[in-house]
């Protein structure tokens, strides 16, 4: 009789393990996300619980998703955000050299026109 007993608490002891260590496992990619302070933190916790449901099938997206973010490097554009700078300062820099060369040019159309240049003729063209 005692090992009747013993077999269904051994059971029980089992179910619960196997029970919750499934809850912990799915947990992981929140505690990677929440330790690298992950901007999805949630949606990532959520996505585990949905994932339980789902059987499993999402969860190992679920851990790249928590794994890519660091918070150091962000998604790690920190490279193409300095080229977009880079790129947005040149722009700057020719946008005002073009509004200095359309000034230059205004400048001497008004030249221009205040003192017009007569066609002068060459003496080679009088002898013709």
């Amino acid at each position: 009789m005692f090992l009747d007993y013993f077999a269904l608490g051994l059971l029980v002891f089992v179910a619960l393990v196997i029970f919750y260590g499934i809850i912990v496992i799915h947990d992981i990619p929140y505690e990677i996300a929440k330790e690298r302070e992950h901007p999805h933190q949630d949606a990532i916790h959520y996505a585990g619980w949905v994932s339980l449901f789902t059987l499993h099938a999402i969860w190992p997206f679920l851990w790249i998703w928590a794994t890519l973010w660091r918070k150091e490097r962000g998604w790690g554009f920190q490279k193409l955000e300095a080229e977009q700078h880079d790129i947005h300062h040149r722009v700057e820099s020719l946008i005002d050299e073009v509004s200095q060369l359309k000034e230059e040019v205004k400048s001497l159309k008004q030249q221009n026109t205040s003192h017009p240049v007569t066609p002068s003729v060459n003496s080679h063209e009088e002898e013709q």
